[in-house]
Order: C-alpha cells, then sequence, then structure tokens
C-alpha cells in the first residue's frame, strides 16, 4: 500500500511537546509469562505506553513478538504478570466493581478475525446493541435497532436497513469488520484496541476501513492502541501519532511516526522498513536492503544473553551486545534500546 502522508508534525505527545495531553489509558512495566511444556517464557517483558485522547500508538512487529498479549492485558482480558495498566490515573487491578464495569465499557476491543469474532446466530442489530442492552443502556427492540442503525451509519454500512437483520455468514469480510467495529463504537469508548484489525481484509478494502476509523478517532476524540505487523499500515493511519516497535517481548525503539518510519534507528526496525514492499521497481532496485545475520527468531525458552537481538544483528559487536542487555533510553528523538546505536 503506498501513500503519501501529510508532512511531519512539529510536535506530538512522544515529544512531551504543546501535543501531549493526559493519557486515558496507560501501561507500566507490564510483564506476562506462562508456563509451556518446555518451559516458562516471558511473552511482554516491561512495557511502557500511554495512550491519549484523539491520538494513536502503534504496536509493531513480527508473528510473537508479544503484541496481542500487550493488547489483552490493555484491554483488561488478560491479567500481567507484573506492572500495572493504569485508566485515567486509577490502577485497574484495584478497582472495584463498578470502576471496572466503567474501565470495561470504556476501553473495547477490536479483533482481528472479522469471521470468528462475530456470533453466527446473532443478527446484525443484536450483536450491535448486545452491550447496551446489558447495560441498559436502551429500552426496547425499537430503541435497541435504531441505535444499531445509528451506528452502522456511522461505520458506513449504509443503508443500514439493509443490514440489521442479516447474520455473519450473509456479509463480506470487511462488512463483518465494520460491524465489530460498529459494537465497540456502541459503548462510547474512549480507548479502541485493534488487534490486526485490517489484516485479514482485501488491500482494496483496508484503506477504506483505515479512513473510517482515522475519521472516527477524529470526530470522537478516541485513542487507539493500533496492533500491527505491516509498517505501511502504521505509516499510514499513525502518521500524525506514535510507533512502538517490539522484539520479543520488548519494545525497542518508540517515537513519532514520521521519525521511526522515516529514518528508523534501531536496527530491527531498520529491517522492518527495508522489507516494506515498494511497487515502484526503479526505487526497489535502487534502494538500500538491510540484511540480518540470521533469520532464525530465538527460542523463548532459551534467549540469548544480552541483548535479545544480537544473534541477528548487522551490527552486533562482541562486548556489551552479547552480555548486557540495552535499557530503553531517550536518544535524540526517540527512545531506543541499542548499545551501538546509542553510543553514536
Amino acid at each position: 500500500m503506498r501513500t503519501t502522508p501529510p508532512p511531519a508534525p512539529e510536535t506530538t505527545a512522544a515529544d512531551g511537546g504543546p501535543a501531549a495531553a493526559q493519557p486515558v489509558l496507560t501501561l507500566r512495566g507490564v510483564r506476562r509469562e506462562f508456563d509451556t511444556p518446555r518451559g516458562r517464557i516471558s511473552a511482554v517483558a516491561g512495557v511502557d505506553l500511554d495512550v491519549r485522547p484523539g491520538s494513536v500508538v502503534c504496536l509493531v512487529g513480527e508473528s510473537g513478538c508479544g503484541k496481542t498479549t500487550t493488547a489483552r492485558i490493555a484491554a483488561g482480558l488478560t491479567a500481567p504478570s507484573g506492572g500495572s495498566v493504569l485508566f485515567r490515573g486509577r490502577d485497574v487491578a484495584a478497582m472495584d466493581k463498578r470502576e471496572r464495569a466503567g474501565f470495561r465499557r470504556s476501553v473495547q476491543y477490536i479483533h482481528q478475525d472479522p469471521y470468528a469474532s462475530l456470533n453466527p446466530v446473532r443478527t446484525v442489530w443484536s450483536t450491535v446493541t448486545a452491550g447496551l442492552r446489558r447495560h441498559r443502556m436502551v429500552g426496547g427492540r425499537a430503541e435497541a435497532r435504531g441505535a444499531a442503525a445509528e451506528l452502522l451509519e456511522r461505520v458506513d454500512l449504509t443503508p443500514a436497513e439493509d443490514y440489521l437483520d442479516k447474520y455473519p455468514h450473509q456479509m463480506s469480510g470487511g462488512q463483518r469488520q465494520r460491524v465489530a467495529v460498529a459494537r465497540a463504537l456502541a459503548m462510547n469508548p474512549q480507548v479502541v484496541i485493534a488487534d490486526e484489525s485490517t489484516s485479514m481484509l482485501d488491500v482494496s478494502i483496508r484503506v477504506s476501513m483505515l479512513n473510517t476509523l482515522g475519521r472516527l478517532r477524529d470526530e470522537l476524540g478516541v485513542g487507539f492502541l493500533f496492533i500491527t505487523h505491516d509498517l505501511a499500515v502504521a505509516r499510514y493511519f499513525a502518521w500524525e501519532g506514535e510507533v512502538a516497535v517490539m522484539y520479543l517481548g520488548r519494545v525497542v525503539e518508540h517515537g513519532p511516526t514520521p521519525r521511526v518510519v522515516g529514518d528508523p534507528r534501531h536496527p530491527y526496525t531498520r529491517a522492518l522498513v527495508s522489507a516494506v514492499c515498494e511497487p515502484d521497481p526503479d526505487l526497489a532496485r535502487g534502494g538500500e536492503r538491510f540484511r540480518l545475520r540470521s533469520a532464525d527468531v530465538p527460542d523463548l525458552t532459551d534467549p540469548p544473553p544480552g541483548c535479545d537481538f544480537h544473534p541477528r544483528c548487522p551490527l552486533h559487536e562482541a562486548g556489551d551486545c552479547d552480555t548486557v542487555r540495552p535499557p530503553l533510553v531517550r536518544h535524540r528523538d526517540r527512545s531506543l534500546s541499542c548499545h551501538v546505536v546509542t553510543r553514536g
């Protein structure tokens, strides 16, 4: 997907500049470990993120790096092994039943697979208004159908009357995912967590869906935690937001999208950017290819000493790289976790 994004903003929340606002959802030192037959693995190993009103934080990385586990922790669907999730400064783990219900309404989740995330025996209007009826936010059937129609119009399923009584199998993948978005918006959320919500859609539908989500973000002031493995999608949807790049459960580079994608510093981010397809053959032939030392991802039950990325890193230097894990530190215009780059 090739796009021409707008000029880079002068300041963003990641800079701590005037665009910064108090975060709605905060992750501090979040960790999650799992026991497996082969041993204990660390799926998320100390992640810090802030999601602010009307902003986008894209969490990017290859499959298995911990993106979805982080998203589920942020949504309260998975309990962290350590660290804390804060909603408007309040620790979710310390919330009482009433506060927890408010948190669950305010933080909504859009799943990756539109074929599996909708109940096949429920009509569209029943699916979209399930939360409204559960929390007694609508009266009878007529009011629920009216609310469902308004939500479908908002996500560009028009005319809504054509979709209200359909079942999931009667719709395309893109239409199903729009129903899932409408269901999330029904609760008037303050944060939407979109977990690879466009990855299973056709490319022709993907941009349309991203445009819809962007319009809703701007109109409603909703903050997005957007999970993707595709840097082209991150570049398009979060150009005025932030990108956090994950590798083996840790954020290795985090900063404003134009700087992280346009001028990647961490060798893993450089490899991801280098792997993005370039449709122009002249640019593709002349572009720099950042080649890894190895294509094999380390075994999570036996992670390498030092930097997790050093067995694959072309910038690897014996010494610190293979003995000391680099901390995530502020380096110029972003946060980085790399001995070699931060020394420069």
